[in-house]
């Protein structure tokens, strides 16, 4: 299962210093609009601690860790649904990505210039979402104008559907309102997945702050996470400077570093834990000599969904799972010490995977 976050922002926000630090990599952060034209493409690996302390009990020639796809995508500014700037691949770039990371700028200073004249980052966030707005307005109404001269004089129940869900979202966008704000049916989530609008896709807010910030909120941060609370958003506070700092550092000094700062967690930590929950994702183990791995899943996918993820062979023949926590091994020590606490369980085809289970899956080849 792949996953693809977009890190999106006005131009001089901090989103490629960000992607600098996140991924570990050198892409250009000059202070000018449009450094970065080429969308770049990390992929970070998610450390989790449980996966390292149940390879170290298996003693595992080979730990594979989960992955996130982080892409920096060009500086938009406003007029880009219209083509201004570098609108177009802006927008065809964020198509391809399964969430939205908006990077607002949340400090001060005279030295970095905002294409804006002024720093607001509410107001950045009203010009990225309003071009996206305007984007998918777009796509609606000439699929609308499509559909509409059929609907006039059709009987069918499914250009009856399509002309009213269309109209829905015409409606919702006329408003200035986020298509991931509505609710929808089964049905009609299926047909919204053939059409690729942005703004159906999850947001996660980012409030890059200067590093007299990092421990308490400016009225910036304020009023960003305030924002983010009323639309039901994910929100993190990352300073992309230290950030970049951080990523150069062995773990020993990383963990030195956060103290330093009186910091629990990195922000890469916790853009990495609020893209989880934004997409519904769980993580599940396998282990033995060879490998521990962790595989990432979909809140609710049933055992036989989960093996498949390894293969699909495993899900078309699956029979049962041998599953227990991954807690239980870390406190037990070792596979038989679970098997003697009679941890392990039998799960059958109707079993949902939680996170943090371990599973051997049983299969028909």
């Amino acid at each position: 299962m792949s996953l693809k976050v977009g890190i999106v922002g006005l131009p001089n926000v901090g989103k490629s210093t960000l992607f600098n630090a996140i991924t570990n990599s050198k892409v250009e952060a000059a202070n000018y609009p449009f450094a970065t034209i080429e969308p770049n493409v990390g992929v970070v690996e998610v450390k989790d601690e449980r996966l390292i302390k149940l390879a170290k009990i298996f003693e595992s020639k080979k730990t594979i860790f989960t992955t996130i796809e982080f892409v920096d995508i060009a500086g938009l500014i406003a007029g880009a649904s219209k083509g201004e700037g570098l609108g177009n691949a802006f927008l065809a770039n964020i198509r391809e990505t399964d969430a939205i990371c908006e990077v607002v700028r949340c400090f001060d200073s005279k030295d970095i210039t905002h294409v804006e004249g002024t720093i607001d980052p509410i107001r950045d966030i009203e010009i990225i979402e309003l071009e996206l707005i305007l984007a998918d307005e777009s796509v609606v109404k000439k699929r609308l104008s499509k559909i509409e001269p059929k609907y006039k004089t059709s009987k069918d129940a499914l250009i009856i559907f399509e002309y009213n869900i269309l109209s829905k979202l015409a409606q919702a966008l006329s408003d200035g309102l986020l298509l991931n704000s509505l609710e929808y049916d089964d049905e009609e989530l299926v047909y919204l997945k053939t059409l690729g609008l942005l703004t159906l896709k999850k947001f996660i807010y980012v409030a890059n702050v200067s590093e007299e910030y990092i421990l308490e909120d400016n009225e910036y941060v304020k009023n960003v996470k305030s924002l983010a609370v009323q639309k039901g958003f994910e929100f993190v506070k990352v300073c992309a400077k230290v950030e970049e700092d951080l990523s150069e550092l062995n773990d020993d000094e990383k963990q030195d570093f956060l103290m330093d700062y009186g910091i629990k967690s990195s922000g890469l930590d916790q853009l990495t834990l609020a893209s989880y929950k934004t997409l519904s994702l769980k993580t599940y183990f396998t282990a033995g000599p060879q490998e521990a791995r962790a595989w990432q899943f979909k809140s609710g996918y049933t055992a036989p969904q989960c093996a498949g993820i390894i293969h699909t062979d495993f899900e078309k023949g699956f029979i049962k799972a041998d599953i227990y926590r991954i807690e239980d091994i870390i406190e037990l020590g070792s596979e038989q010490e679970i098997k003697n606490k009679g941890k392990i369980r039998l799960e059958g085809k109707n079993y949902i995977v939680q996170d943090g289970d371990v599973c051997y899956f049983k299969f028909n080849k």
